[in-house]
């Protein structure tokens, strides 16, 4: 009898061990998050819809392809090409990112009116995406070690469960808010709410997946939006056309190309 308590014991520790050893950190629901949202199969290409909505209700809409190609596995470098449609003001614009881990990226933008590529400062990060709530980080993403990251509990949010993350930069100086929050679904690995707060403690800005779907077995939130709390403008974005895994060139991603892109890639 001992000798089977004894056995009975040592299994229910091996059990408890393994739910340990296989509990996730911080970093790695981050990680695990990163590469669902930002990493997703080898390359992609999307057609968006981006609508621009102030306080007063007033529209203005964005149209643009994006293109994307990772070099190496999830966290490493990767590369961006938007080519813009609509407004008139903005047609034939392009933006390219080179993204890489631990440094900053390279970005490059050709403004048709100047027929000119502009070198974008690493420092221009925070700046709005072509007026929108979005900033050049957040369409990149910005680097898992820049913060320190903690779970505060997990929850739900709608009827998926999730961690719910809290970010701290590392760096005051480097972003325009204190910490962020993060709702990291707990099966797909998307960001389902972000809300980030000021220096004073108020949510300055907040971020939702309003659609997420099954595309080529890749979960994508195919809707989102951005609110700035502080002057009530927000920003929806749709994805009309989602394609993954088409074999991009890489000398796509390349200066070369801002002014005149390939139009099987735009069109």
């Amino acid at each position: 009898m001992i000798r089977y308590l004894y056995i009975a014991i040592v299994i229910a520790s091996l059990f408890n061990f393994s739910g340990t050893a296989h509990a996730l950190s911080p970093d790695e629901v981050m990680k695990k998050a990163q590469a669902a949202f930002l990493y997703p199969g080898k390359d992609s290409k999307i057609r968006v819809m981006m609508r621009l909505i102030s306080r007063e209700g007033k529209e203005r809409v964005r149209e643009m392809t994006m293109l994307r190609k990772n070099f190496g596995e999830a966290g490493g470098d990767q590369k961006y090409f938007i080519y813009f449609y609509q407004p008139s003001d903005v047609r034939d614009m392009t933006f390219m990112v080179w993204k890489y881990p631990k440094k900053d990226d390279d970005r490059w933008l050709f403004i048709p009116a100047l027929n000119m590529v502009r070198r974008i400062a690493a420092s221009d990060r925070r700046s709005n995406f072509v007026g929108s709530d979005f900033t050049y980080e957040d369409i990149s993403g910005r680097d898992i070690e820049d913060d320190t990251h903690s779970i505060v509990k997990e929850e739900k949010v709608g009827d998926r469960d999730c961690y719910l993350i809290k970010s701290v930069p590392m760096d005051e100086k480097g972003t325009d808010y204190a910490y962020k929050l993060s709702w990291i679904d707990k099966e797909r690995w998307l960001p389902l709410k972000e809300l980030y707060y000021g220096r004073d403690g108020s949510v300055v800005k907040q971020f939702s997946a309003d659609e997420v779907m099954d595309i080529a077995g890749f979960w994508t939130a195919t809707k989102r939006t951005m609110k700035n709390l502080v002057s009530g403008h927000r920003t929806e974005v749709t994805f009309q056309k989602t394609e993954y895994n088409l074999n991009i060139e890489d000398d796509l991603f390349t200066e070369r190309f801002l002014k005149k892109p390939p139009k099987r890639w735009i069109e």
